[in-house]
């Protein structure tokens, strides 16, 4: 296949600006860019298609840039519902010191910073170089800003248009770059800057959208519970990365594996086939897992990813260690744990169980277990030897709920 076909067939192209692009892909030799907006102190899943797209696009012969909006980003873009709230500059400087050089490690693209050529040009400049070329009609037939003429848009929100198709402009006359890609909510920032440089060089630009990636529902993947899944392994463990990834929807997996790995279009028809005739085998969702983390995080995290999956439902968990443990399950519930105490209250005392009568049940049914091992001894008693490295234990109650106290 072609540039164009893998990534039509990977579902990564919705909208283009020109019939011309897809011999101008083929061929390879272009200057692009991408661009975030340093909105988070580290990138999440949801932004790995954009950039893995540029990846493909690098592997094929065209130069990738990444554009960090620390202009852009002082003011934000506009939301479908309301206005951004507006972050400190300290907090903006500080996210784009570490998205800089995440993208350097993670990607190897350059890193260019809007707020360079921005931050010099004055009001009148701004409005006499730039805002001329734009009429009000133009900006308001966009469907960024159509979303929000009823509930009310601010200016500085209606200038962020202009202030990114300012940003294609720079890029194309100071590094010849002629195409910029993005999510498809950001076509009418994208088309408008394409316009600009035609209007302002004669030159032709382009730009394609790729759709933005959702689960069935309709909701954003990589967003688990309103919470971003971050590439930064600080900020989210290749443990809970794994745990998302491995519970993707079947009729969505190979979608992602489409979008997030670089397996081959053989390949992923042959998990296709595996995916519909041994469901139960989930060898799509262990490849999806193995090939997202393995890139973001490397080979070793994804094995300790997939050890701590496997050992949290056997009594291997004891292999793990407490730092492993402790860094991987973030949102599991924790409390204080001295040792010696009777099981019954310490189940009650840390609100695992609601009374002792409920206690006493649980753990009568087998329900209540200590780092996996089931537990049907009401006299028992949480010992010195029940803690993983002298640090923790991990209860479990019924299958799912995890508690994990701390010494």
């Amino acid at each position: 296949m072609t540039v164009f076909e893998d990534l039509k067939w990977r579902g990564l192209i919705k909208d283009i600006t020109s019939l011309e692009l897809e011999e101008k892909l083929n061929k390879g030799g272009m200057t692009f860019y991408i661009g975030t907006d340093p909105t988070a102190d580290s990138m999440h899943l949801g932004h790995l298609s954009s950039f893995l797209i540029s990846k493909r696009l690098k592997d094929a012969g065209h130069n990738p840039i990444l554009l960090i909006g620390g202009a852009t980003g002082r003011i934000g873009d506009p939301r479908p519902s309301s206005e951004r709230e507006m972050k400190s500059i300290e907090e903006i400087e500080h996210n784009i010191e570490c998205l800089t050089k995440q993208a350097k490690e993670l990607f190897g693209f350059e890193v260019v910073n809007n707020y360079d050529w921005s931050k010099n040009i004055n009001f009148i400049d701004f409005l006499r170089d730039y805002g001329k070329f734009f009429s009000v009609n133009y900006m308001l037939d966009k469907d960024i800003i159509k979303r929000r003429l009823e509930t009310g848009i601010t200016y500085t929100e209606f200038s962020y248009m202009i202030m990114q198709a300012l940003d294609f402009l720079h890029l194309f006359e100071t590094k010849n770059c002629t195409l910029q890609v993005a999510g498809s909510d950001q076509w009418g920032n994208i088309t408008a800057g394409v316009d600009l440089i035609k209007k302002k060089t004669g030159h032709d630009a382009y730009a394609f959208t790729m759709p933005l990636v959702t689960d069935k529902s309709g909701k954003k993947f990589g967003k688990s519970e309103g919470n971003a899944l971050w590439l930064d392994k600080n900020k989210t463990s290749s443990y809970e990365i794994y745990q998302y990834l491995i519970n993707s929807e079947d009729e969505k997996v190979i979608d992602y594996l489409k979008v997030f790995t670089f397996l081959s279009k053989e390949e992923i028809e042959s998990l296709e086939i595996s995916n519909k005739e041994h469901p139960e085998l989930r060898e799509a969702h262990k490849a999806l897992a193995r090939e997202v983390i393995t890139f973001i995080h490397g080979k070793d995290e994804y094995e300790k990813a997939k050890m701590m999956s496997e050992s949290l439902f056997n009594e291997d968990i004891t292999k793990l260690s407490a730092e492993d443990i402790l860094s991987s399950l973030k949102d599991i519930p924790r409390f204080n744990l001295e040792g010696n105490e009777n099981l019954v209250d310490l189940l009650v005392d840390n609100s695992i169980c609601s009374s002792k009568r409920e206690a006493r049940e649980f753990i009568n049914n087998g329900a209540i277990a200590l780092n996996n091992k089931k537990v049907t001894d009401l006299n028992t008693l949480i010992t010195a030897n029940d803690f993983i490295d002298n640090k923790v234990i991990i209860i479990r109650k019924g299958k799912k709920k995890y508690y994990i106290g701390i010494k």
